[in-house]
């Protein structure tokens, strides 16, 4: 693809914590329509990356760029008004409100070069809640929905803000496998449909592996390995990052 196809430019990125270097001089890129899967084991950096792009922690060095602008010392509201979005690993809903209500914040706040008046916005909200199959649920107050469906509402709560690119931070962690099944689906699906730029920080291999585009593979702060899911899969140094070392040796020697 071409430059002009790079929609998000992640340049030397790094966050120290006094002698800690959680991440460390950490670049990449994503494609306008692609799905990034960004992996590593427990405190290899995936969502700590994620606060450093959308502007949740200040970097000690480094720089990004979305669609060619320099996003590095904006606010996280400035940077998710232009189209730079993300979700939690824990999910955030809003208490006392409904389902509806929920993805409704989303859409009064989201992209500012769009018309975000109330009736426009309810609008976007019925639309997000019938692509991510909430449409019947949208009166449910968040206290009365499972953890399956409080994902999909924090998800469509960021749909609803128009973005082009998302950081999806584990938004399979504590589903059964046909939960993961349908995830799977919905995030596919929705990049069609949205012509979105993914970001997919995920711990199930199943579901990261399948898909995404292209993977960026993470251990103790530093990019280890990029490739396709294949290319990730077969590279010694990920093995050894999951599996250990003696493992890594194994599969080097077959």
């Amino acid at each position: 693809m071409a430059d002009n196809d790079i929609i998000l430019d992640v340049r030397s990125i790094s966050k120290h914590f006094g002698a800690l270097k959680a991440v460390d001089k950490v670049s990449f890129q994503a494609r306008k329509g692609e799905i990034v899967g960004l992996i590593g084991p427990n405190g290899a950096g995936k969502t700590t990356i994620t606060n450093l792009v959308t502007g949740e922690l200040r970097k000690t060095e480094g720089e990004v760029y979305f669609k060619g602008i320099n996003v590095s010392r904006m606010q996280p509201f400035q940077i998710a008004r232009i189209g730079l979005t993300r979700t939690y690993q824990v999910v955030k809903p809003l208490q006392g409100m409904t389902v509806e209500e929920n993805i409704l914040v989303g859409s009064l706040f989201g992209r500012s070069d769009r018309q975000n008046d109330l009736n426009h916005a309810k609008k976007t909200a019925h639309e997000i809640m019938e692509l991510v199959g909430l449409d019947k649920k949208k009166e449910f107050k968040v206290s009365d929905v499972t953890l399956p469906d409080l994902k999909r509402m924090e998800f469509a709560r960021v749909l609803a803000m128009d973005p082009e690119v998302i950081f999806l931070d584990e938004v399979m962690a504590g589903l059964n496998p046909s939960e993961v099944e349908e995830s799977m689906e919905l995030v596919k699906n929705i990049r069609t449909e949205k012509q979105l730029t993914i970001v997919y920080i995920e711990h199930i291999m199943k579901a990261v592996m399948g898909i995404s585009d292209r993977i960026i593979v993470l251990h103790h702060g530093q990019k280890i390995c990029e490739g396709s899911p294949t290319e990730v899969c077969d590279n010694p140094a990920v093995i050894e990052a999951y599996l250990g070392k003696k493992y890594a040796k194994e599969v080097i020697k077959s």
